[in-house]
């Protein structure tokens, strides 16, 4: 059988496009972007080309978008440099239990440092209250991080809403959102949040990994997290990625003018696969937002009485790849502290898979990736009765 991706939420497979200029640029733009001969002009040309794909999902500035060498590194700068910058006007901070790893273990280092923390709790869909973050931002608050998409059960936070709490509460707090897993899937819409920071990455968009970004509203300060020789604009020193950041460009510009075809054609893969699971009378449970709602390319599910692990490799062997969670923790023994956070425990917990789709994906793929799951979940179920 030939393979069936479905754990496009961790990462997805390059544009055929992207890998070929990549290649294009590793053979022929290899100069330093830095260099003053053509070599290193042809290289920076890239790179502002690059730029200018990138903030096109912002309708914002060139000047705005700050290359990183992915998501982690974008969270990173984008919350420790904030935290850095501002120390002199307060030391609390606030993000929600759910978010990814990198932002989460950035806090907890900002917690050995000083800071204090405050973390929001989720709701069963996995939604935070944006009424409980009013309370918690004051005078001392000088961050707030709320990711737009959960990677793992793909509720959707009500970040409109949160930013003008936010600004009514304290304006001079700085909004930051990771949106790794929202970038060229759905509207980046930071106007309306009124967020001053975005992390994006490119592997999450069918662009190289090595490639990631930080949009900095124009105005915000931020204390970098490196030193070197100045590259962009001294917020991220080092010599750029000339490859990746093409390909990254060159992914989001595929992207670009389309996130309503590509939100409705992924919704539309999620929704065939909940249907057909359920046609099978698969016994299941989703996890988070109903399968009508939250990301159009996400969807949790619990097979009580069945282990993770068990069914992933079991999928596997039939040729198709799902996750147990997320990637930053699927080699580990811990639970997923994000199906935590919305309450599961017990079997649902241990039984969690993540199906994730992308537009490589076709319908006939996922009617058989059900059908397959369906099977083995029945086969699986018929050794331990």
């Amino acid at each position: 059988m030939a393979a069936i991706y479905l754990d496009n939420s961790a990462t997805t497979p390059p544009y055929r496009e992207v890998l070929e200029l990549i290649g294009r640029v590793q053979e022929e733009t290899y100069g330093n972007p830095s260099s003053m001969h053509s070599k290193g002009l042809d290289a920076e040309r890239l790179i502002g080309e690059a730029r200018r794909q990138v903030a096109a999902f912002f309708n914002g500035r060139e000047s705005e978008i700050f290359f990183t060498s992915g998501g982690t590194e974008a969270n990173n700068l984008a919350i420790k440099g904030a935290a850095y910058r501002n120390r002199r006007r307060g030391s609390h901070l606030v993000t929600s239990f759910i978010e990814h790893p990198s932002v989460l273990n950035c806090f907890r280092f900002l917690e050995q440092e000083g800071f204090s923390v405050s973390y929001l709790p989720v709701d069963e869909q996995g939604l935070i209250d944006p009424g409980a973050l009013k309370s918690l931002v004051g005078k001392n608050t000088i961050l707030v991080s709320i990711m737009h998409v959960n990677s793992e059960v793909g509720s959707i936070q009500p970040l409109a809403e949160t930013g003008q709490i936010i600004r009514e509460a304290n304006p001079d707090v700085l909004f930051h959102v990771d949106a790794v897993q929202s970038f060229a899937r759905l509207p980046l819409e930071v106007k309306k949040w009124q967020a001053d920071l975005v992390s994006c990455s490119a592997h999450k968009i069918h662009g190289p990994r090595g490639a990631g970004c930080l949009w900095v509203k124009e105005g915000t300060l931020l204390q970098p997290l490196l030193h070197g020789g100045g590259q962009e604009r001294e917020m991220r020193p080092g010599t750029e990625n000339t490859a990746a950041i093409a390909g990254f460009g060159l992914a989001a510009r595929q992207g670009e003018g389309r996130l309503a075809q590509t939100a409705g054609q992924l919704r539309n893969l999620k929704l065939i696969f909940y249907r057909e699971l359920r046609n099978s009378g698969t016994r299941f449970i989703v996890n988070g937002p109903a399968p009508e709602n939250g990301a159009p390319h996400i969807i949790n599910i619990s097979f009580p009485g069945l282990k993770a692990e068990v069914l992933l490799h079991s999928l596997e062997e039939r040729g198709i790849y799902v996750s147990a969670g997320s990637a930053c923790h699927s080699r580990r023994p811990e639970p997923s502290h994000v199906l935590e956070a919305i309450g599961l425990s017990g079997r649902r917990l241990e039984s969690a898979l993540r199906f994730s789709f992308s537009v490589f994906n076709t319908e006939q793929e996922i009617i058989t990736a059900a059908a397959e799951t369906a099977q083995v979940v029945r086969d699986l179920s018929s050794m331990i009765s």
